[in-house]
């Protein structure tokens, strides 16, 4: 790593001067903040961040849990879970994100974890599996509707899985639009904000159900990616903001024909 790069360890004592690289340039706002509040709890169940920077800038940041804290809706006991991993800007194609994922990787073997796992998507809000399947991971599994399961594992511990039960999931969360959502991403909470002004304008019932605890998560979220999820009528809609004109009038148009 040339002499500009460092890879900083963000914890309970410097998470208020590092912040946590999702929303730096908005720490006032509501999602930050909850952000910040729910990282206080993480910490002491063993959360690591690590932001990368070349010089001052920030370029990237990896997060990951042991997987018995995990907010993705994975079964991964005795191992690291990556939640997010993200480089941005002039940083990508510089090898960052491989540095970033071994820095867990080294973390993993040192807690003598059974590996590191990660739940990756072909769509936003989760890293590609490319990343990983270079830097020795395996597919061993998937859920609807682009997730996989990915883990490098050090031994010939039970293998990470996913829960087999999404269309029960998503039909215990009855008529009209359920809004799912954690605390665990800043940017969920304009998400939220966003299904639910959609559904106000066509005048459709919509309620939200917060998940307060991992366990909760891992038990109930309508999909892997856990932390957030649009249901309607009892089937996913989305998993992700829906941040593009496209994805907007595509559920106005789910709504209209209700």
């Amino acid at each position: 790593m040339s002499d500009d790069v460092k890879i900083v360890t963000v914890d309970a004592a410097n998470v208020a001067e590092r912040g946590f690289f999702c929303y730096k340039s908005k720490p006032k706002s509501a999602g930050y903040q909850k952000k910040l509040s729910w990282l206080e709890q993480r910490f002491a169940e063993g959360m690591r961040i690590k932001i990368l920077y070349e010089g001052e800038r920030s370029g990237g940041f990896i997060e990951y849990i042991p997987g018995e804290f995990a907010w993705r809706a994975v079964n991964a006991e005795g191992y690291l879970v990556i939640h997010c991993l993200w480089v941005v800007g002039r940083g990508k194609g510089k090898g960052y994100g491989t540095r970033l994922v071994n820095e867990c990787v080294e973390d993993a073997r040192g807690a003598q974890k059974h590996g590191v796992v990660m739940v990756s998507s072909s769509r936003p809000w989760l890293a590609d599996k490319k990343l990983f399947l270079k830097n020795g991971f395996e597919v061993v599994g998937q859920a609807p509707p682009t997730f996989d399961l990915l883990v490098k594992r050090f031994d010939d511990a039970p293998l990470p899985t996913f829960p087999d039960d999404w269309d029960e999931r998503a039909s215990r969360y009855g008529s009209g639009v359920t809004v799912v959502y954690a605390d665990q991403c800043p940017y969920i909470e304009d998400a939220v904000k966003g299904a639910l002004d959609i559904a106000s304008e066509m005048g459709a019932e919509a309620r939200t159900v917060k998940l307060e605890s991992s366990r909760q998560t891992r038990d109930t979220a309508p999909s892997a990616y856990g932390v957030f999820g649009i249901v309607y009528d009892g089937e996913l809609v989305s998993y992700k903001y829906l941040d593009s004109k496209k994805e907007q009038q595509k559920f106005s148009d789910l709504l209209s024909k209700a």
